[in-house]
């Protein structure tokens, strides 16, 4: 005998970064998996030391972690975990990132700019993921960056069925908040079966960083307006929109985001919004000054945890959101 046969059988392990074990528990639940533990604390400075518990050799290795505030210290933990991973023989290391830091630095507005979504791609290849599973990228392009496979979940079939659940279609209007979202939007009206409006922005160019919205392009006149977005930050632009609907005639509105990042001054914007409902899954955990009776979270684990069988079992992750 020249060698040593192997049964060949895979071997599935779950990791979770200190981000959002919630998320994290509520996947591995999905799955019918643990969480491998994992020994992780900070040091006095600040560095982050990572410790797995069981050995992953051999193993198909999938690491999640969120990219919620502080920002740079769970994505350098990420980075850490990736490499512990390298280092300990896993046979494949997929890297999911339900919300993407840096995403919206996808390209050069102005001259000595970085491309810091490109950026991050890169460490993440440096350190050892052989693929990225991300949700809702902030602009599609972002796939291209990294060298090797991405899968790109969509959480638009969980936000559009629970709001078309709950309105009556017929009087229901999907509005784009500004022209970058058109495209997502124009995938609302198809699942919905609802015509669509844009809300049309300018800058106030005797303002500094003031955005004025202009007008909106539709017909909202006594219509449900469903405002849709990939993330809620500030709150300033989703609310501004929702204003221009309600002064244009709109009876009610609703405002949909994958990502509820709601830092700064988002608390009290989405308190003191006329908005009925603010539709968000939980990519992110929730502030808990932000656990209001007005927002809604859905859970974006189970859509995660099918792709994730998916790729383990090497089947297609673009089938489960294929058009019905």
């Amino acid at each position: 005998m020249t060698g040593i046969k192997t049964t060949g059988e895979k071997k599935m392990m779950f990791f979770s970064g200190r981000a959002h074990p919630e998320l994290a528990e509520e996947i591995a639940h999905e799955l019918g998996v643990e969480v491998v533990p994992t020994k992780a604390f900070d040091f006095a400075n600040g560095e982050i030391y990572v410790r797995y518990q069981e050995s992953a050799r051999g193993a198909d290795c999938f690491l999640i972690q969120s990219h919620t505030a502080p920002i740079n210290k769970w994505i350098m933990e990420q980075l850490i975990m990736i490499d512990a991973l390298k280092r300990a023989s896993a046979r494949s290391i997929t890297v999911i990132v339900p919300f993407y830091g840096y995403a919206r630095q996808d390209k050069k507005h102005r001259g000595r700019e970085p491309i810091s979504a490109r950026l991050i791609a890169d460490l993440m290849r440096t350190a050892g993921a052989t693929r990225i599973l991300a949700v809702d990228l902030h602009t599609d392009q972002i796939q291209g960056f990294f060298d090797g496979p991405v899968d790109h979940l969509f959480a638009l079939p969980l936000l559009a069925d629970y709001v078309g659940g709950k309105v009556d279609r017929s009087k229901l209007t999907v509005v784009s908040p500004d022209a970058g979202r058109v495209r997502v939007a124009d995938r609302w009206c198809d699942r919905l079966g609802a015509p669509l409006a844009i809300v049309h922005k300018r800058r106030d160019p005797d303002l500094a960083n003031q955005v004025t919205v202009h007008e909106v392009v539709g017909d909202v006149k006594g219509r449900i307006c469903v405002l849709v977005d990939d993330m809620i930050d500030t709150g300033g632009t989703i609310c501004a929109a929702a204003d221009a609907l309600f002064a244009h005639g709109a009876a009610d509105v609703i405002v949909t985001a994958t990502h509820g990042v709601l830092s700064g001054p988002a608390a009290d914007r989405l308190k003191n919004s006329r908005v009925s409902e603010f539709v968000l899954t939980n990519t992110l955990p929730t502030p808990s000054q932000l656990q209001l009776d007005k927002i809604t979270v859905l859970s974006i684990a189970p859509t995660i945890a099918r792709a994730v069988r998916e790729v383990f079992q090497d089947g297609s992750v673009t089938s489960l959101f294929d058009e019905r």
